[in-house]
C-alpha cells in the first residue's frame, strides 16, 4: 500500500466521527438539564454506556465544526451537516484544512468531491458506527469484556452539558477512551484516545454545534446528486473472503474479530501484478486494517512503523514462505497490536507457492 493511499484512507476515517444513534426532540438546541449525582442513579456499566452511545446517531439533524488534534501538533477540522429522512441518513463533511474536499454519505453510499481535479470518487462501505469502529447492536456485552467504565462527572463542550465516562482498556492490545456524551441526546461531542498511562494521544471535539441544520435532508440529497460536469471514478474494490485470497491467522489477537475483506484493483498474484487485499478486524471500538499486496522491490523500499496521533502504520515484507507479499497494517491501536497481527498472518498451504 503506498503512503498516499494510506493517507487518503486515514483522512476518510478521521472525519467519520462516531456521532451517536437515538432520536432527539427536534428543538433548535437542547436545554441544559440538571446534573444527576452518583447517589441518585447507579453508574452505568460498560454495556449500558455502549448501548446509550450506539443509540444516538439518529438525531434528526445537527451541524457543527469538528476538530481533530494530536500532541505532535497535527490539527484538522471539518464542517459537518447531518440529517435524517425517514430511516435514511445523509450527511456532508467539508474539509476546512488540507486540500478542498466534500464528502457526502447517504447510508453506506459515499461520494467524495475533489474540486481541484473536478473528480468524484464513488464507493460503498459499511458504516462504522461508534468511535470509527464497528460496534453492532447486541455486541455491547462482548466488547465490555475488554473495557472498564469509569464515570468522571460532568462537563461542557461547545455550550452543551455532557456526561463524561472513561472506557479504560483492560489489556495492552487496545487504547482507552474518555468520552463526553451530550446529556440529553447521548451524542458524542468530544472524545480523547488514551494510552495505558492515561496520556492523551488524540482528541476530537465539536468546537461549535447546533441541533438543527441549515441544509435539510432533501437539499443535501440534491447537492450529492448534482454530478453534472464532474468525472466520476468508481472505487475498484469488491467483497471477498480472506481464505479465498489465501490468508489466515495462526492465532487471534484478543478481542479483535474479522469484519470484512475486500479486493482492491483486481486479483492478486505473487508475480508482482494485481491488487490489494484489505482484511478488516475490530473489537467493536478500535479497527485494524491489513493491506496485503504482492511485494515489489521497486516500490517497497522502506518498512517500519509510523505514528500519527493515535493511529499507527506498520509496513514490512512478510517472512518466508510468504516473502512474496508486503503488509501495511493500519489501526488506532498500540504498535504491539499491529505486530501481533503481522506475526500471526499465514499464507495458506494451497497458496503458499504462488
Amino acid at each position: 500500500m503506498t503512503r498516499n493511499a494510506c493517507a487518503a484512507l486515514l483522512c476518510l476515517a478521521a472525519f467519520s466521527p462516531a456521532l451517536a444513534q437515538t432520536r432527539a426532540p427536534a428543538a433548535a438546541q437542547p436545554a441544559a438539564s440538571p446534573a444527576v449525582s452518583e447517589s441518585e442513579a447507579p453508574p452505568r456499566t460498560v454495556a449500558q454506556w455502549l448501548a446509550r452511545l450506539q443509540r444516538a446517531s439518529r438525531v434528526p439533524a445537527y451541524s457543527g465544526t469538528f476538530v481533530v488534534s494530536a500532541p505532535e501538533g497535527v490539527l484538522s477540522s471539518a464542517r459537518i451537516w447531518h440529517a435524517c429522512q425517514g430511516a435514511q441518513e445523509i450527511e456532508r463533511v467539508e474539509n476546512l484544512s488540507g486540500p478542498p474536499r466534500a464528502t457526502y454519505r447517504r447510508d453506506d453510499d459515499i461520494l467524495i468531491f475533489q474540486p481541484g481535479q473536478r473528480t468524484i470518487r464513488a464507493e460503498r462501505r459499511e458504516s462504522g458506527s461508534l468511535f470509527k469502529g464497528q460496534l453492532r447492536p447486541g455486541e455491547e456485552a462482548e466488547v465490555a469484556r475488554y473495557y472498564d467504565a469509569r464515570p468522571e462527572g460532568q462537563g461542557r463542550v461547545a455550550g452543551f452539558d455532557a456526561d463524561i465516562v472513561r472506557l479504560a482498556a483492560q489489556d495492552g492490545w487496545r487504547y482507552g477512551y474518555r468520552i463526553w456524551s451530550e446529556r440529553r441526546t447521548g451524542l458524542v461531542i468530544k472524545m480523547q484516545t488514551l494510552d495505558a498511562a492515561g496520556r492523551v494521544l488524540e482528541q476530537s471535539a465539536f468546537s461549535e454545534l447546533q441541533f438543527s441544520s441549515p441544509l435539510e435532508a432533501d437539499k443535501l440529497a440534491q447537492m450529492m446528486d448534482d454530478t453534472q460536469g464532474w468525472h466520476i471514478e468508481k472505487a475498484g474494490h469488491a467483497p471477498t473472503r480472506a481464505d479465498s485470497e489465501g490468508w489466515t491467522l495462526a492465532s487471534p489477537v484478543p478481542g479483535f474479530r474479522p469484519r470484512q475483506c475486500y479486493q482492491h484493483g483486481g486479483a492478486s498474484n505473487a508475480s508482482g501484478a494485481g491488487g490489494v487485499v484489505q482484511w478488516i478486524f475490530s473489537d467493536g471500538l478500535a479497527t485494524v486494517s491489513l493491506f496485503l499486496e504482492p511485494y515489489d522491490a521497486r516500490r517497497h523500499t522502506r518498512g517500519g512503523l509510523l505514528a500519527m496521533g493515535a493511529t499507527h502504520s506498520l509496513m514490512l515484507r512478510l517472512p518466508a514462505p510468504a516473502s512474496g507479499w508486503w503488509l501495511t497494517a493500519v489501526g488506532e491501536v498500540p504498535p504491539q497490536t499491529l505486530q501481533a497481527f503481522a506475526q500471526a498472518l499465514r499464507r495458506m498451504d494451497a497458496k503458499a507457492g504462488e
